[in-house]
């Protein structure tokens, strides 16, 4: 798929999420671009056409040995009858090489090659292990969901265990093949749904994610991650590559989500949430549900942020944002095993599809990534990934017209942020030096009295006799007239 980047954000044509034969379902980087009932068919077609080719070249080596073999017998037709012991050991010989060039280039044979191959890597037998408690779990809730069908749900039941049955006789085959019979099976079920047992549309959807969820749940630890393929490696290799881009800057994305915003900072980090559970689950189905939940918080946090419904264009770079901030675990894992046992007409059609399918651009535009992407110098880019900088905030003068509002009142929100973190900065720098002077200053105070002291030293004086109260009796006014007494009038 064809991912361009732009100045006002990364796009991609909603008609490049489409299958490319043109059926009008949605096609999948895995399937190289094609939906998965296209896949089929052309995967069909390539192996019909290499056991073709196969069967040629036998019988091109056939021919050549029978030649070699006819050109040496002219040459010793001459010879003596002694030598027919000897011819006779030769011709079976000869017939025992074709016969192996033959059965060399069959599916069985190579299947059985691949076999002895497949035995020293395969991991010790654990088949007959206990069942876990979630697969009770399940085998229970699928009985009792086959009840509500009758007699079509106790041929599903049977199916079912002949299939899972078959799987575990076929351990020896490749992922590709395990997974080319569970999507066999998958369309054989609701085939026999639809005409056989006449079940309406909307029953067969819910019975087909009960066989998925049913036959996953057992199948998972067999067929997730397994180590007979590279999906470890690429884990490993996504997650160090999103590692590597941890630099990478919402506005660099033209992300139209504002996390400055608490509502939509609450939507990001249950997105992210979303994402990362997805490796817990184990039914296709189920994880196919996280990235749905996770893809419409997306879109709840830029319309939050916008005031107005989310594009196709704002939800690409947003969800991109969202899987380099996670980093979610085995993310490669978790998409091949959608992509290989989940029921192919979620994958196709439905909000489903077409969540999982933009999950894959944007892991396949982060696996690509580079300075152009990022409306980035090589320099400067080259500078990121190996960490010897880090991006400055970008001035919001600099800015093109096409930029909208919101980022240009985050940028200078995050100026003025950075104009008062500077006068903090100065605030506490004249306050640590206006307490140090006020310690000097109560230092010099104190040795200036202290000298003060010391030059005029305090003298106390005796104490000086106290004055007599003036109502006290004093002696030396005897002479002084009697007080003058109330005198009453009559009248």
């Amino acid at each position: 798929m064809n991912l361009k980047s732009e100045r006002r954000g990364i796009h991609v044509d909603q008609s490049e999420l489409l299958c490319k034969k043109g059926c009008g379902y949605y096609g999948n980087p895995a399937w190289q671009g094609f939906c998965s009932k296209c896949w089929r068919e052309e995967y069909h077609k390539a192996r019909q056409k290499q056991i073709q080719e196969d069967w040629e070249l036998a019988e091109r080596l056939q021919r050549e040995e029978e030649e070699a073999y006819a050109s040496s017998q002219s040459t010793q037709g001459a010879q003596s009858l002694t030598f027919s012991k000897f011819e006779e050991k030769k011709t079976n010989e000869k017939t025992r090489k074709v016969t192996t060039v033959k059965k060399f280039f069959t599916a069985s044979s190579r299947t059985g090659a691949k076999k002895e191959i497949q035995e020293a890597k395969a991991p010790s037998p654990s088949i007959n292990r206990q069942a876990s408690i979630e697969t009770d779990r399940v085998s229970k809730e699928f009985i009792e969901f086959l009840k509500t069908y009758q007699k079509p749900g106790q041929d599903i039941y049977k199916q079912c265990k002949l299939f899972l049955d078959t799987m575990n006789h076929k351990r020896d085959l490749s992922i590709e093949e395990q997974s080319e019979c569970a999507q066999d099976f998958y369309q054989n079920v609701a085939e026999k749904l639809q005409t056989r047992w006449k079940v309406p549309p909307e029953k067969v959807e819910k019975a087909m994610d009960q066989i998925e969820k049913y036959i996953m749940t057992r199948q998972y630890k067999y067929v997730f991650c397994p180590e007979t393929t590279d999906d470890e490696k690429k884990d490993l290799a996504v997650q160090k590559r999103i590692r590597a881009l941890h630099w990478v800057t919402p506005q660099m994305l033209c992300v139209p989500v504002n996390e400055e915003i608490p509502e939509v900072s609450d939507m990001v980090v249950k997105a992210i949430t979303d994402i990362i559970e997805m490796d817990s689950k184990r039914v296709p189905r189920d994880k196919l549900a996280c990235i749905t939940k996770c893809s419409k918080h997306i879109f709840n946090a830029i319309k939050i942020t916008k005031n107005e419904p989310a594009s196709a264009d704002d939800f690409l770079p947003t969800l991109i944002y969202i899987v380099l901030k996670g980093n979610p675990p085995r993310l490669q894992s978790n998409i091949q095993y959608i992509t290989r046992f989940c029921n192919p007409s979620r994958l196709m059609t439905g909000e489903d599809g077409y969540y999982f399918t933009n999950l894959c651009c944007a892991v396949a535009f982060i696996e690509k990534l580079d300075a152009q992407s990022l409306n980035l110098s090589q320099e400067d880019f080259d500078r990121f990934m190996t960490g010897q900088t880090s991006p400055k905030k970008q001035e919001s003068d600099s800015f093109s017209p096409d930029v909208c509002l919101g980022v240009k009142q985050m940028y200078k929100n995050l100026d003025l942020l950075s104009q008062l973190n500077e006068k903090q900065e100065r605030i506490v720098n004249e306050a640590k030096k206006l307490e140090k002077d006020l310690i000097d200053w109560t230092d010099g105070i104190t040795k200036e009295v202290q000298d003060i002291v010391e030059k005029y030293p305090l003298e106390i004086k005796p104490k000086s006799q106290a004055l007599a109260a003036i109502d006290s009796e004093n002696v030396e006014n005897d002479k002084l007239p009697p007080p003058l007494q109330p005198q009453v009038y009559a009248g």
